[in-house]
């Protein structure tokens, strides 16, 4: 079965350099085109491994492990552990890859970051880094409530027995993920931890979630304006996709943005909440679908 390649990116932050990992699939050829997969808060770039696997015979497939996820380094200043920030390292593994221009896929927070990088402000003529978009279960307003649920257990020191173990603990707070086999959640659990001893603990750093628990609903609300902005400003071909039971992005939500902007090509999926995790053949073909039409 073909596996991807580790690769890494230096890139910049306030303290000096660190590391992004990212795992590339790859293509049909050298010119293939490229497509960055992006995950959500708490996830790392191996979540897409069906979505690649498959989508490789046309893309370039890269899915990177944000800063703090996963391969990547942890930012030795937790402020840093920001959209804007993540940002800025797209940027940098953009040019690590020599193109101009990808296709995007975005769960929640690599959503969010797929839509900062295609509304950063460029000269005249210069295409968007994004030629099409695609947001998995994120959008400009995000539901305060959804927050504070994922703050409940987003950093919290967990250690486990076994990778079984803990794969159940994560089962046990991601109901929105929506049905799946054993097979497939241990799948996409094992990445997720790393040997610490004799025991098992999660990859992220527990400090990502200390500028998310900042976030007050005045911030949220100033936030949601500037999202709102940056959204009306796509001109790239936009897919959203939504969980139907979703209490991160609201259905009024969702409505709005076939209405603004990008005016984005809605598919609603029903029995799953935040977020539906594309690694099913209906989920994967709407996703191509889209990106081939």
């Amino acid at each position: 079965m073909t596996q991807p390649r580790l690769r890494f990116v230096n890139c910049l932050d306030s303290t000096g350099l660190h590391r992004m990992a990212y795992w590339e699939w790859a293509g049909p050829g050298a010119d293939a085109p490229v497509l960055v997969c992006a995950h959500g808060l708490s996830r790392q770039g191996r979540d897409f491994d069906a979505l690649a696997r498959l989508m490789s015979d046309r893309y370039r497939v890269v899915c990177p492990d944000v800063v703090g996820r996963g391969r990547s380094d942890w930012l030795r200043q937790p402020a840093g552990y920001q959209i804007p920030a993540y940002v800025s390292d797209m940027v940098a593994l953009l040019a690590r890859l020599d193109v101009e221009q990808v296709d995007w896929v975005g769960t929640s927070m690599g959503g969010l970051i797929g839509l900062g990088l295609a509304s950063l402000p460029r000269p005249e003529g210069v295409p968007s880094p994004i030629r099409k978009l695609v947001l998995n279960d994120v959008g400009p307003a995000i539901r305060f409530e959804a927050l504070q649920r994922i703050g409940t257990y987003l950093g919290k020191p967990a250690r486990f027995a076994s990778v079984a173990e803990g794969a159940a603990y994560l089962r046990s707070i991601s109901e929105g993920f929506g049905p799946h086999s054993d097979a497939e959640w241990l799948a996409l659990s094992e990445p997720l931890f790393r040997e610490d001893g004799e025991r098992w603990k999660l990859h992220y750093d527990p400090a990502i979630a200390l500028p998310f628990a900042a976030v007050t609903p005045e911030l949220a609300a100033a936030g949601e304006a500037a999202l709102w902005a940056a959204y009306d400003a796509l001109r790239c071909p936009t897919l959203l996709i939504r969980g139907a039971e979703s209490d991160l992005l609201g259905a009024e939500t969702a409505r709005q943005m076939t209405e603004r902007g990008p005016m984005a090509r809605l598919v609603e999926l029903p029995g799953i909440g935040h977020a539906p995790t594309l690694i099913h053949a209906d989920q994967i073909a709407i996703v191509r679908d889209f990106l081939s039409s």
